[in-house]
C-alpha cells in the first residue's frame, strides 16, 4: 500500500495532511464496508442471521466539519475525561485535610468514583445515541457534567464529594461513547484509526495541562476552584458543539430503544472476536494507566520526596503518550494497526520488565523512573489508539451500542485493577510496575489468542 504525498508538497500540516491521506491514501481500505447490523424487530429474525445476510452499512470517509476542526472537537471532548481525572492528583493532600480523610491511599477515591461512574454509565449512553443521535445526547451530558462539578465544588463532606465525581464521572462517559461513535460515523478502519491517533495529540495535552492547571488553582486559591474551572472548560465547549457539529446518524439508521434490541446488540459485540479480544486488552492495559494515575502523586511524595515535582514529570510522562499516538498516525495507513499494535504492546511488556527489575534491585532513581515510565506510556499511547478502531471495526452499524459496552468493559476493569494497584503502594513503585508488567503479558495473551497466534501482521 502506498500513499501519494505528491512532489513539491508544501511544508508538511499533520491535520491537512492526514485529511488528504484518508482520502487519496488507501482506497481499497476505505471502501471497505463494515457489517454488523441488528435483528429487525418486527420478524424477531435472529441477530446471527441478520449478519449473515443484511446489506452493508458504510460510514461516509468525511467528517462533517473542516477536518481540523472536526478533529480538535473530538479530541477536546475527549479531554474532558483527563481534564476531570489528572487536575485533582495536585489537590488530593488538600481535599484529604479539608474533609477530614486520614489515611493517604484513601484520598485515591477522588480518582476512583470518577471512573466508577464513567464505566457504568457508558452502557445507557450507546443505545441511547443510537436512538435519539449523537447530537442530543451529547447535549445532555455536557450540560450534567457541568452541573456536577459544581456539586462537587460546594461538597461539605467526603462522602458528598464521592457521590459527587461518580455523577461527573457518569456524565462525561456520554462524552467518550458519543464522540466515538461519531468518528466512526464519518470514517472506519485505518482511517478511523488515524482520526482517533490525531485527536488523540491534542487530547493528550489534557493529562499534560491538567496537573499544572490544578496546582496553578491551589497556588492562588482553595482546591474547589479545580472544579469551577472544569465546568467553564464543559461550558466552552458546549457551546462549540452546538453551534458547529451536525447530526451524525441518519433518521434511517437510528434503532428503537428495545431491551432485546440493546441485548441483540451486545451479542453482535460479544460474538466477534476483535471486538473482544481486543476490548479485553484496552481494558487490561487501562489498569495499568489508572494504577500510575491513582498512585503517582504518593510516588512523588513518599517514594522520591519530591512532591513539588509532581506536574512537571507529569507531564513528561503523559507527553511521550501524544507523542505515540501522533507517530501512530503518520504510519498506521503504511503499516496497519495490527503490526503496530502488537509491536507496541511486546514493547510496554519489555520496558515494564526491566523497570521492575530496575526497582527490585534497589537502584531506581527519579530519572529512571521518568525515562522507563515515559517510553511505556508511549508504546500505551501506540497500543491503545489501535485497539479502540480494531475492536469497532465491524460495528458499523451499531456504533454507539458497541462503544457503550466496550467502554463499561474497558473502563470498569481498568479501574478496579488500577484501583487494587494504586490501594496496593506500600512506599515502592514495586505494586504499580508489577502491576503493569502481569496486565501487559495477559494482554499479549489475549492478543495472541484473539490473532489465532499470528501477531504482527500487515492489517
Amino acid at each position: 500500500m502506498t500513499i501519494d504525498r505528491g512532489e513539491g508538497r508544501e511544508q508538511a500540516h499533520p491535520l491537512r495532511d492526514a485529511d488528504d491521506d484518508i482520502r487519496h491514501g488507501d482506497i481499497a481500505m476505505l471502501d471497505r464496508r463494515d457489517t454488523a447490523p441488528l435483528a429487525r424487530p418486527d420478524t424477531g429474525v435472529d441477530a446471527a442471521a441478520d449478519l449473515a445476510s443484511a446489506q452493508p452499512t458504510a460510514s461516509a470517509d468525511r467528517a462533517p466539519l473542516p477536518f481540523g476542526e472536526f478533529v480538535t472537537l473530538i479530541a477536546a471532548l475527549m479531554a474532558l475525561t483527563a481534564l476531570g481525572i489528572d487536575s485533582m492528583l495536585p489537590a488530593l493532600p488538600a481535599i484529604g485535610e479539608a474533609l477530614g480523610v486520614a489515611e493517604p491511599n484513601s484520598r485515591q477515591f477522588v480518582v476512583t468514583a470518577f471512573l466508577l461512574g464513567f464505566s457504568v454509565a457508558q452502557l445507557a449512553y450507546g443505545p441511547l445515541a443510537d436512538r435519539y443521535g449523537r447530537r442530543p445526547v451529547l447535549i445532555f451530558a455536557l450540560v450534567a457534567s457541568a452541573l456536577t462539578n459544581l456539586v462537587a465544588a460546594v461538597a461539605g463532606s467526603f462522602t458528598l464529594l464521592l457521590l459527587a465525581r461518580f455523577a461527573s464521572g457518569a456524565a462525561v462517559a456520554g462524552a467518550r461513547v458519543v464522540t466515538v461513535a461519531l468518528v466512526r460515523d464519518c470514517y472506519s478502519g485505518r482511517a478511523m484509526a488515524r482520526v482517533m491517533s490525531l485527536a488523540f495529540i491534542f487530547f493528550m495535552a489534557a493529562p499534560v495541562l491538567a496537573p499544572s492547571f490544578g496546582q496553578a488553582v491551589l497556588a492562588f486559591g482553595s482546591w474547589r476552584w479545580i472544579f469551577g474551572g472544569i465546568t467553564i472548560v464543559t461550558v466552552v465547549i458546549f457551546a462549540w458543539f452546538v453551534a458547529r457539529m451536525p447530526e451524525t446518524l441518519a433518521v434511517g439508521d437510528r434503532h428503537s430503544l428495545d431491551l432485546r434490541r440493546i441485548l441483540q446488540g451486545y451479542g453482535i459485540v460479544l460474538r466477534d472476536r476483535y471486538a473482544v479480544g481486543y476490548t479485553v486488552a484496552a481494558a487490561l492495559l487501562s489498569g495499568g494507566l489508572f494504577g500510575f494515575v491513582g498512585s503517582i502523586q504518593q510516588i512523588m511524595e513518599v517514594t522520591f520526596r519530591a512532591p513539588q515535582l509532581l506536574t512537571i514529570v507529569f507531564a513528561c510522562v503523559a507527553g511521550t503518550m501524544a507523542a505515540g499516538s501522533f507517530f501512530n498516525s503518520r504510519i498506521v495507513m503504511r503499516f496497519g494497526t495490527r503490526l503496530i499494535s502488537h509491536a507496541a504492546l511486546t514493547g510496554l511488556v519489555v520496558v515494564a520488565g526491566v523497570h521492575l527489575a530496575v526497582t527490585l534491585l534497589g537502584v531506581e532513581s527519579l530519572a529512571s523512573f521518568i525515562v522507563l515510565q515515559a517510553i511505556m506510556m508511549a508504546c500505551f499511547g501506540l497500543a491503545t489508539s489501535n485497539f479502540s478502531a480494531m475492536a469497532m471495526e465491524n460495528m458499523g452499524s451499531i456504533a454507539g451500542t458497541a462503544s457503550s459496552l466496550q467502554g463499561f468493559v474497558s473502563m470498569l476493569v481498568g479501574a478496579l485493577l488500577g484501583a487494587a494497584i494504586g490501594q496496593s503502594f506500600d512506599g515502592t513503585t514495586v505494586p504499580l510496575y508489577g502491576g503493569f508488567l502481569i496486565l501487559g503479558l495477559i494482554a499479549l495473551v489475549v492478543v495472541h489468542r484473539t490473532e489465532h497466534g499470528r501477531l504482527f501482521q500487515r492489517g
